[in-house]
C-alpha cells in the first residue's frame, strides 16, 4: 500500500507522539491480543464482528483499516474481506503490524508496578488469526491526507480516531468518497476531545456551541450516507497490573448512497 504524501506540519500533533514510544506499543498490543480483563470483550473483536451485522448481505471484497494501531482489527476484517489495506499515523506500531503478520507473533514486555516488567506474548495463531495475515497490506500514512489509491472500499473502519485527528470534518468528507456506494464506513470513538489532538475550533462536538459528537458526523455525512446503527461498544486498556481504563466507545454504522 503506498505511504500517502506528506502532511503539513499540523499533523505532528503533542498528543500523537506518545505512540511511538515501546511503552504505547506494548500496552496496544496487550490491549489488542491479551486476554479479556473484568468480563469485557476484545475491542478490535466485537467491533468488526459489530461491522459484520450491519453490511446487510453485501460481500466485502475491499476493507480499509484507519488508525489501526498494532493491528487486531486489520486481521479481524480479513476474516471477511478479500483484501484489507491498513495504516496508522505511528510508524512503531505499524512497524509491529509487519512483525507480526511476517513472524507470527511478537514479545513485549507489560508493567506490572513500578519499573517491573513481565513478558506476554502477542499471537495470531493463539487468536485464530494466522490464516488471514496474508490479505492485509500496512502502512504507514495519515488519515487526514489520504493517498489517491486508497479508494473503492465496501468497509471502511476508523476505530476510535476521529477524535485524535487534526482535521475531523475533512477526513469524514474525504473517506467517504473512497466508500462505493451500498459501502459501511463505521466510525467508534469514546469522544474524548482534547486540544493537543484537535483545536477546538475544528471539534465535532462537545463545544458548549454545538452538540453532540453524533449530530456533528450527522451534520458532515448527511449527503453523503444514511445513519443504520448506532451502539455502545466498552473496552478495558491495561496500565498496570493494579490500574486499567475502563472506557465506552460509540460505534455508528454509516450506508453510503
Amino acid at each position: 500500500m503506498p505511504t500517502p504524501p506528506d502532511a503539513p506540519d499540523d499533523a505532528i500533533t503533542p498528543g500523537s507522539r506518545i505512540y511511538e514510544t515501546d511503552d504505547s506499543v506494548a500496552q496496544y498490543l496487550e490491549f489488542h491480543y491479551g486476554a479479556e480483563l473484568f468480563g469485557v470483550a476484545n475491542f478490535p473483536l466485537a467491533c468488526i464482528a459489530a461491522a459484520v451485522e450491519h453490511r446487510d448481505g453485501r460481500p466485502w471484497k475491499r476493507g480499509l483499516d484507519v488508525g489501526c494501531a498494532v493491528g487486531r482489527s486489520s486481521f479481524e476484517m480479513a476474516r471477511h474481506a478479500d483484501h484489507v489495506d491498513a495504516f496508522d499515523f505511528s510508524a512503531a506500531f505499524v512497524a509491529a503490524c509487519e512483525r507480526l503478520q511476517a513472524e507470527g507473533e511478537l514479545n513485549y514486555l507489560i508493567p506490572t508496578e513500578g519499573l517491573l516488567r513481565e513478558p506476554r506474548c502477542a499471537s495470531l495463531k493463539a487468536n485464530g488469526l494466522e490464516e488471514t495475515a496474508g490479505r492485509v497490506q500496512f502502512g504507514v500514512g495519515d488519515a487526514c491526507r489520504l493517498a489517491a489509491e486508497l479508494t473503492d472500499y465496501d468497509v471502511v473502519f476508523a476505530g476510535n480516531l476521529i477524535d485524535r485527528l487534526y482535521e475531523p470534518a475533512a477526513f469524514l468528507r474525504e473517506i467517504v468518497s473512497r466508500v462505493v456506494p451500498g459501502g459501511l464506513l463505521v466510525i467508534t470513538s469514546p469522544y474524548t476531545w482534547l486540544e493537543d489532538y484537535t483545536p477546538v475550533d475544528r471539534w465535532l462536538g462537545g463545544r458548549p456551541d454545538g452538540g453532540k459528537t453524533l449530530d456533528g458526523m450527522r451534520q458532515v455525512l448527511a449527503d453523503s450516507c444514511d445513519l443504520v446503527g448506532c451502539e455502545d461498544i466498552p473496552f478495558v486498556i491495561r496500565e498496570t497490573a493494579r490500574k486499567h481504563q475502563h472506557t465506552v466507545a460509540e460505534a455508528s454504522f454509516w450506508r453510503k448512497h
